[in-house]
């Protein structure tokens, strides 16, 4: 059985990743407090653990990814969270993108595609921490219709478009920050609902991203 401990320099070396992403460009000390919160290496093979720190994605299996630190952050700071605000993420992969929205106190419902990754997740014990936050195995095209509206909608995947299904379940008022463009190379953008079918859409810098695919794999 796995381990979970988090020492003096591990704390230290997480600090020492906050202050680059800060020099970076994140500002918001919310996102930089959650960042500096989270024990990172717990949600990484202990191949990586001495490595965990750098900010750099690293695989966690099924062709997925962990995001680079900076990623997550910038991302986090676009969606602008605030306390008890309903979040769908599209793509739970390892559980830390997650673990820091909920940890900014959002009510976070994550839908994750491939089984197998799904399943690891059940099982990792950090999760008990947040109460805020719900797993779904499912096609995350569809979303979580059941459970929309949703103040602020993260996408953590490169969309080929934007996905019409979760426009329709963001409440007015809400926000969506989504990576959209081919395989190599995609464009952030946020869409801010303004009215029912109305939208104002926002560009930032490029990213790369694994694709995001439609349906569930088991």
């Amino acid at each position: 059985m796995r381990r979970y401990e988090d020492s003096y320099k591990q704390k230290g070396l997480r600090k020492q990743l906050v202050d680059s992403i800060l020099q970076k460009g994140i500002t918001d000390q919310s996102v930089l407090a959650a960042i500096n919160n989270i024990p990172r290496h717990y949600f990484l093979d202990t191949a990586f653990e001495s490595i965990a720190y750098e900010d750099r994605a690293f695989p966690i299996g099924e062709g997925q990814t962990i995001s680079q630190p900076y990623t997550v952050a910038y991302q986090t700071q676009l969606l602008e969270i605030k306390p008890f605000e309903k979040v769908l993420e599209i793509g739970t992969g390892s559980a830390y993108q997650a673990c820091v929205l909920a940890e900014l106190k959002a009510m976070v419902f994550t839908i994750e595609r491939q089984k197998r990754l799904f399943d690891l997740v059940k099982l990792f014990p950090f999760k008990a921490k947040y109460p805020n936050l719900r797993f779904f195995y499912g096609d995350g095209y569809e979303g979580l219709p059941t459970y929309a509206p949703f103040d602020k909608v993260l996408v953590t995947a490169a969309a080929p478009m934007i996905p019409e299904k979760l426009l329709q379940q963001m409440k007015v008022g809400g926000k969506m920050v989504i990576p959209v463009g081919g395989q190599e190379v995609q464009r952030m953008l946020r869409i801010t609902k303004v009215s029912e079918g109305d939208f104002e859409q926002e560009m930032f810098d490029n990213f790369s991203f694994v694709p995001m695919l439609a349906g569930k794999k088991a």
